[in-house]
């Protein structure tokens, strides 16, 4: 057989193995295009759902805006329930897609492995056979041809089969490149999974607490409208005194601020805490703390900056660092302050305090990602409805104490708090994007 012929009938037999599909290709393909319609159809039921989330939450606006009664606390809580069901079809709905999703990368890692194994072996093979074809030198090759255009056309023949190859080398290279995407692809698909189930299981807790204040709040006030309001007074006074003693005790600490240990302030540091921002109070003299100074121990001063959110909505750290320690302080009856609140340590000389939450997603000494959720919005503690309190702390001036080493106030002595002196107290604000 001549050269020509032998090499024609390589590419002709050889080649095609890289680039047309085998049948197993062809069903693979075929599995990866019904996974694709079934995440393009889980797509458009996500959308039916954010939109019922976005119902639920203008209605919840509107009671919130109500007066303070038991009817409306109780269809607050309703309507909390409702958007909350609607978050967990929201995630279950997510899990699935990602379920797909990796299911199709699967499909896609298995297909490109089998791309470069039969290039490898397809190319390896012509190599061999060619190389073996021409084994001979170019005098002996030119000897052997009866005519001079015989050795022209293999020649040349030669030269495209090793261009031939060259070129599906390259495609080697990319298809590698294929696969490397797809597997970091796959890993950061099995992350967002473990995400959100934790957030699946997170929200269903945030369920279980929404039934039992409702259950509680008609245990207590045996749905009388004057019992309910009577114990908002309660709560109120019992605040009050327990801020108070708080505050005039660390009006008492000693801490000067080293500047050069934190940010210069007006430097964007954190990201927001929420995904949708309202902020409801600013710190220091806001107009609601002027107006209720004996909520903050006489002063006018608010610690933090409050953002309105309805219950359920997850919290992002806003900054990656190191959880610090958490708290409860419903845990201990009588005790109307932070509820169930965070406090994480970041690398800069700062540290966050999250209060109100209605579950708390971290523990002590955990790591935190900027962006990962940490807790969700809730209305523990003293609270005037849902909503984050976020305070900033230089880092070396916050301690956690229990209220009996302050000083015991009703029954909240061994519930655990952020201390910290005034001067370490930082505006949020200064450290937050633009609003």
């Amino acid at each position: 057989m001549h050269m020509r012929l032998l090499i024609a009938f390589l590419i002709g037999t050889m080649l095609p193995q890289v680039f047309f599909m085998v049948p197993n290709q062809v069903s693979a393909n075929a599995e990866i295009n019904q996974l694709r319609n079934e995440i393009n159809d889980r797509s458009g039921r996500l959308a039916e759902i954010e939109a019922e989330i976005a119902q639920y939450e203008s209605e919840l606006k509107e009671v919130g805006a109500e007066r303070k009664t038991l009817q409306s606390a109780i269809n607050q809580l309703d309507l909390e329930r409702k958007k909350v069901n609607s978050e967990i079809a929201k995630t279950e709905n997510q899990i699935t897609s990602t379920d797909l999703e990796i299911s199709k990368l699967i499909l896609e890692i298995t297909r490109t492995e089998k791309y470069i194994e039969s290039s490898q072996e397809a190319i390896g093979s012509i190599i061999r056979t060619e190389h073996k074809a021409t084994g001979d030198s170019l005098v002996e090759l030119f000897l052997s041809q009866e005519r001079l255009s015989d050795f022209w056309s293999n020649f040349e023949a030669h030269g495209n089969v090793r261009e031939t190859l060259s070129d599906r080398v390259g495609d080697l290279s990319t298809f590698r490149d294929i696969l490397e995407v797809q597997r970091d692809t796959n890993e950061g698909k099995r992350v967002e999974l473990s995400s959100l189930k934790n957030q699946y299981r997170d929200q269903n807790q945030v369920l279980v607490n929404n039934k039992e204040e409702q259950a509680e709040l008609l245990e207590v006030t045996k749905s009388e409208e004057l019992s309910y309001q009577q114990l908002l007074a309660n709560r109120e006074s019992a605040r009050e005194l327990i801020v108070s003693e708080l505050r005039n005790f660390e009006s008492q600490l000693q801490f000067i601020l080293d500047p050069n240990t934190i940010p210069n302030p007006g430097t964007r540091v954190f990201d927001w805490p929420l995904e949708n921002i309202i902020i409801t109070q600013l710190f220091g003299g806001t107009e609601f703390a002027a107006r209720n100074a004996s909520v903050y121990g006489g002063r006018a001063y608010h610690p933090g900056v409050d953002f309105g959110a309805p219950r359920g909505t997850p919290i992002y750290a806003p900054l990656s660092g190191v959880v610090r320690a958490i708290g409860n302080t419903d845990a201990v009856p009588g005790c109307f302050s932070w509820g169930k609140w965070t406090l994480i340590d970041h690398a800069n000389g700062l540290s966050t305090m999250y209060a109100h939450q209605d579950v708390i997603a971290v523990t002590p000494g955990q790591q935190v990602r900027t962006g990962e959720i940490i807790g969700y919005i809730g209305n523990t503690g003293f609270s005037t409805g849902p909503h984050l309190h976020f305070t900033v702390y230089a880092k070396s001036g916050v301690s956690v104490r229990k209220f009996n080493e302050i000083k015991t106030v009703t029954s909240c002595g061994p519930a655990s708090t952020p201390v910290a002196a005034i001067e370490a107290y930082i505006d949020p604000m200064l450290y937050l994007p633009p609003y």
